[in-house]
């Protein structure tokens, strides 16, 4: 790629307008960070070793996990090098790297948020036949087809991008490299990349929507069939943490990618809530609203209480 260009590195110009909180807005995104990593290693971890959460739910609550702990690490610590006085450059490959894991890990939660709606679907309208249909191989297909979905979509993005000629200027107007920033700076006609790399996010993110809320659609009509008060109450609650999410990941994407045109600081508020805010609510969504998972967290808080407890009486 670097045949077709002379820019050999790009200035991310970060977020506007903060001038003078370098200090605050450090200490704030590292705290977000930190919470996301640990929040999500957590429940990684908590579903590996209980064998009550072996469940299909769970097997994609643990990928789910390991994409929030990927996703904000793609921008996050280069924005907060810079914050710290570090240097605003970043190589071509970098940048190049950046868009690719940005676009194959959002598109891949994106995914992973289709197929977990899927489950949920067959969980409430099919429970009889739920553990034929969400068998092992089933689960494990579906969540290699995702990561294998995002890569191809990554992929093709970064190609359309990075085709083009880049000679200057070289300045990024975000804090991190994303298709509308990096594209106003080509030395070409960026017509088509536009339309092709928007016509794709769309693509992905619209189909994806269109099929969580038919399943979600089927999901409604089952639990008003469901007599009982307390069986529609549970049914509902399983869904709720899963639509809250949908919500705060999907916000965002549509935001930036089906309106374009709107102000720069607005698109680094809402790049924020997206790669940094979001992930780290995952946890809180998932641990506060649902039992099992709160119920093997105490487990493991018991059985490592226990353990220091023996070993400080041996001693």
């Amino acid at each position: 790629m670097q045949n077709y260009t002379s820019v050999s590195e790009f200035i991310l110009l970060g977020i506007p307008n903060t001038g003078g909180l370098e200090n605050l807005l450090f200490i704030l995104f590292l705290m977000f960070y930190l919470f996301t990593l640990l929040g999500n290693l957590l429940i990684f971890l908590t579903i590996l070793v209980s064998s009550n959460l072996h469940t299909p739910m769970y097997f994609f609550l643990g990928n789910l996990s390991v994409f929030d702990i990927f996703f904000p690490s793609v921008s996050s610590p280069k924005m907060m090098l810079y914050l710290m006085g570090q240097s605003r450059t970043i190589s071509y490959q970098g940048c190049a790297s950046q868009l690719f894991f940005y676009h194959f890990l959002g598109g891949t939660e994106c995914f992973l948020y289709t197929v977990m709606a899927y489950d949920r679907f067959v969980a409430i309208c099919h429970p009889l036949r739920y553990m034929v249909i969400m068998n092992p191989r089933v689960c494990t297909t579906l969540t290699v087809g995702s990561w294998l979905g995002g890569c191809l979509h990554g992929s093709i993005l970064t190609f359309l991008v990075f085709k083009l000629p880049y000679c200057g200027p070289n300045e990024v107007d975000n804090f991190f490299c994303d298709i509308p920033v990096v594209l106003r700076l080509a030395c070409a006609d960026t017509s088509l990349a536009q339309m092709v790399s928007f016509t794709n996010v769309d693509f992905v993110t619209l189909t994806c929507l269109i099929l969580i809320f038919t399943s979600y659609g089927c999901i409604v009509l089952s639990i008003f069939k469901i007599r009982s008060s307390e069986g529609r109450r549970r049914a509902f609650s399983t869904c709720s943490a899963h639509l809250i999410s949908i919500i705060l990941f999907y916000g965002p994407v549509m935001l930036i990618y089906l309106w374009p045109d709107s102000s720069r600081w607005l698109d680094s508020v809402i790049q924020v809530l997206n790669n940094i805010v979001t992930p780290s609510l995952n946890p809180l969504i998932y641990t506060l609203r649902n039992k099992d998972v709160k119920l093997a967290l105490r487990k493991l808080a018991l059985r490592k209480a226990l353990i220091q407890g023996v070993h400080t009486c041996g001693v």
